[in-house]
């Protein structure tokens, strides 16, 4: 092996953490999962490998450093050269295909640590970037490797949300999924579809789908908790007279009996008309007069403010 503080590109003043640093860079660079289709990544990869487990062990490390061994861990003495006896006290020669014994590295591990994130508990065991005995990073135990999750808004009417069945979401990849709503819904809320997500690129569970709901506004209805408003107009006579109004709801139009002489500042309450059949539907009333100037009706209402005036602000 050729100097391996030139294989890692740190200087040999590098600290242990500088050292793990610019392993972790190359492995990640040329990791032969990442590169199947570059022949060389492998031997560049098993070059890093070689360079860091060899640093990393502070005893060799010092003995490389003081000229006592060559990077192959063979003794060193004045005018001889070892290198040709197997090894010595050393580590000894890789095969092609092998990452050493001793603190030897797993190219699975290596990428299980890129995917799953770095231990928090330092630097444990025998094993190169914290792999402790149990398989973890510093004892606390190796996180699976996890997918992206995936974000989509889904727009949904009233009539969707009481009716209380899956509503489709189509993903960004042209999946289509059934979302179902939770009960209530709010504005703004977001419901996870576990498992749903990305697949990560080298194994494990997938990501999950983040679904933002958005209410959409409703041409006559307004939403309040599990109630609903809706503004009906009536006429002047079916104020003063009461009558029979045609009132919509989420399922259907329904009639609606309206007293004579109706107080129209109050609302009217249809019992189990609002959302999922347990809300009410609220009516507020308005009276409208004729679209064109009626000639009749002003002369009434000039009679009626000089002779019978009221003062409904008051």
């Amino acid at each position: 092996m050729r100097d391996p503080y030139s294989v890692l590109g740190v200087p040999k003043s590098a600290s242990d953490a500088e050292v793990k640093s610019a392993y972790r860079k190359l492995a990640k660079k040329y990791h032969p999962d990442q590169n199947k289709d570059d022949p060389k990544a492998q031997a560049k990869f098993t070059e890093a490998s070689n360079a860091y487990d060899f640093l990393s062990d502070k005893q060799k490390r010092g003995q490389y450093d003081r000229g006592e061994i060559d990077a192959d861990g063979n003794p060193k003495m004045a005018g001889f050269d070892f290198s040709g006896f197997g090894g010595g006290g050393g580590r000894g020669r890789q095969s092609a295909g092998g990452f050493g014994g001793g603190a030897g590295i797993n190219p699975e591990d290596i990428l299980k640590e890129f995917m799953g994130g770095f231990g928090g508990g330092g630097r444990g065991g025998a094993g190169p970037m914290g792999m402790g005995s149990a398989g973890g990073f510093g004892g606390a135990g190796q996180r699976a490797q996890k997918g992206q999750d995936v974000k989509v808004g889904l727009k949904v009417t009233l009539e969707q949300i009481s009716a209380q069945k899956p509503v489709p979401v189509k993903l960004p990849n042209g999946k289509t999924l059934s979302v179902n709503l939770p009960r209530p819904v709010e504005h703004g809320q977001q419901v996870r579809l576990k498992g749903q997500g990305e697949e990560p690129p080298f194994g494990g569970s997938k990501g999950d789908v983040l679904v933002n709901v958005r209410i959409q506004p409703h041409k006559q209805f307004r939403l309040d908790g599990k109630n609903l408003r809706v503004d009906v107009p009536i006429t002047l006579y079916e104020a003063v007279l009461g009558g029979k109004v045609r009132v919509p709801t989420l399922s259907g139009a329904v009639e609606l009996n309206v007293p004579a002489g109706i107080d129209t500042t109050k609302a009217m309450r249809l019992k189990g008309k609002g959302m999922y059949g347990e809300g009410d539907l609220y009516v507020n009333l308005r009276i409208k007069l004729p679209d064109e100037a009626d000639p009749d009706l002003e002369s009434l209402m000039r009679f009626w403010r000089d002779q019978k005036p009221y003062n409904p602000r008051g």
